[in-house]
């Protein structure tokens, strides 16, 4: 394929030792990679340190301008490589190139914040005393991110811990390793031509070892980990053990409520999009439908029909809305999942199955399902990955907050309304307990220039946008005596 060819990809590795990437719109091998051994791991991580003593001299501003330019690499290659994240994760074209836009969204960000990592300054209680703070980079920062989103995530992470001073070791899930294959050689060239210390930017191949390796080096004081909270709770056990950091962007359950004072279409579109929306595999997909009862028939029915419309197939045909799923693992986990809801008795509005025939090959092609049921069942509060959408019905305001802030977690959540009370509600301390609570848009497709994350089983961690720099560096409070005396604080005194 020659989006392939241009990000030079090749299936050039063999043997019995690699990871094999198959795409699951076809069902055909993309390319393999070595995983990295354990001694492979400990040079990566030394020569990250030592590349660290080199680049956190670097002038912020100058470090900015690197980032630059890797924004630039990537629109020189945002189409074969968006194409490439299509492929070989399996989200619509479009998608594809809209992670790809991320990541030169967050390199214009970073570029900006490369002159404004600021500080404070305080007055002193003592005279002839001067006080601020200051951030400095914190070191090696290991980054472990999920398939769905094989190339953004690392870069909302990378690019602000680069201008921060930082170095990264980045972890991609062991589904889609060719993605950050093509974005380790984009990234490779701008960094070479700016005599970049090597190290400043590595790639680990491998699974949950490469992982706990990761999670338990003492030499990497912060691990920012994006995936399952099955997961990111061992991460958070192995990094607190030894006292590190970590940024955490675990499993979403997310609603949308729908007002009875809703702009009805401008709701079904936000809630589709949300919903099947890379096959339903975004932490911040939209699970549930918390719909006011006297709309909940007229929605119902406008969500069946918009159903029927969907088109599923090929990720790489800009006509198709949905791609398949990751792999088989996934489509069992989503059958699972409709099994379970039935049982607790689920009632189907639009049934659910997996795809077979013509251009279905791979087997990870599944329809979009929808299914009413209450929402303290046990499937309800289970993030599953999939696109199977939960509706439900409620009669006010109070009640569908309660429902929406009723599950373990905690990442986005949006109403739709035109009623202003509603809204300024459900934005309040006593409404929507989740990091991300949005009015009159989906729940999916958070902007950069926000900070990213939620609470509850998310993780309470924050990347990308507004103050989340922060997190990659260490703060540190300076005083500085000026005058000829040592006065000391809260007027102690030490004569001798």
């Amino acid at each position: 394929m020659d989006f392939l060819q241009i990000l030079g990809i090749d299936k050039a590795i063999s043997g019995n030792h690699v990871l094999a990437s198959y795409s699951p719109t076809d069902g055909k091998l993309i390319g393999t990679v070595a995983p990295t051994t354990k001694e492979e791991y400990n040079i990566a991580v030394q020569q990250s340190q030592k590349a660290f003593a080199t680049w956190r001299s670097w002038p912020a501003p100058k470090r900015g301008e690197i980032v630059r330019q890797v924004g630039d690499a990537l629109r020189t290659y945002k189409e074969p490589l968006g194409k490439l994240v299509s492929y070989e994760m399996g989200k619509s074209l479009q998608e594809g190139y809209g992670e790809v836009q991320e990541m030169i969204d967050i390199c214009d960000f970073a570029v900006g914040l490369s002159r404004q990592l600021y500080g404070l300054t305080m007055h002193s209680e003592r005279p002839q005393h001067r006080m601020y703070e200051q951030w400095h980079p914190l070191g090696v920062v290991g980054i472990i991110s999920a398939f769905n989103f094989p190339v953004a995530v690392w870069s909302w992470n990378a690019a602000l811990a680069w201008v921060c001073g930082n170095t990264t070791i980045w972890k991609p899930s062991e589904k889609t390793p060719i993605c950050a294959v093509a974005v380790q050689k984009i990234v490779k060239e701008v960094f070479d031509r700016n005599h970049v210390p090597e190290g400043v930017d590595i790639v680990v191949q491998g699974g949950r070892e490469l992982g706990e390796w990761l999670s338990n080096d003492t030499r990497i004081p912060l691990i920012s980990a994006t995936g399952s909270t099955r997961m990111g709770k061992a991460v958070n056990e192995a990094v607190a053990k030894r006292l590190g950091k970590t940024i955490l962007e675990l499993g979403g359950n997310n609603a949308m409520i729908i007002s009875k004072d809703a702009d009805l279409d401008m709701a079904l579109v936000g809630a589709v999009f949300g919903a099947v929306g890379t096959a339903g595999q975004r932490c911040t997909t939209t699970r549930r439908l918390i719909i006011h009862s006297a709309v909940y028939e007229v929605f119902t029915q406008k969500l069946v029909n918009a159903y029927k419309q969907l088109q599923i197939g090929d990720p790489l045909n800009s006509k198709h809305h949905v791609g398949p799923l990751i792999d088989k693992d996934a489509v069992n986990m989503y059958l699972q999942a409709i099994d379970a809801c039935k049982k607790q008795g689920g009632t189907f509005l639009v049934e659910g199955g997996i795809l077979t025939g013509e251009g279905y090959e791979s087997g990870c092609y599944v329809k979009p399902c929808i299914a009413a049921v209450k929402n303290e069942w046990a499937i309800v509060q289970h993030e599953t990955f999939a696109p199977i959408l939960y509706v439900m019905s409620y009669d006010t305001i109070d009640e569908a907050i309660a429902l929406q802030n009723g599950v373990p977690q905690g990442l986005s959540s949006t109403i739709m309304t035109l009623n202003m009370r509603e809204a300024e509600q459900f934005l309040s301390a006593a409404g929507s307990d989740c990091g991300i609570a949005n009015v009159n848009i989906g729940t999916s497709g958070a902007e950069i220039g926000g900070a990213f994350g939620g609470e509850k089983e998310t993780g309470g961690g924050r990347e990308s946008g507004s103050d989340a720099w922060k997190a990659y560096m260490r703060r540190q409070t300076n005083t500085i005596n000026w005058g000829q005396n040592l006065p000391l604080a809260q007027g102690i005194r030490f004569d001798f």
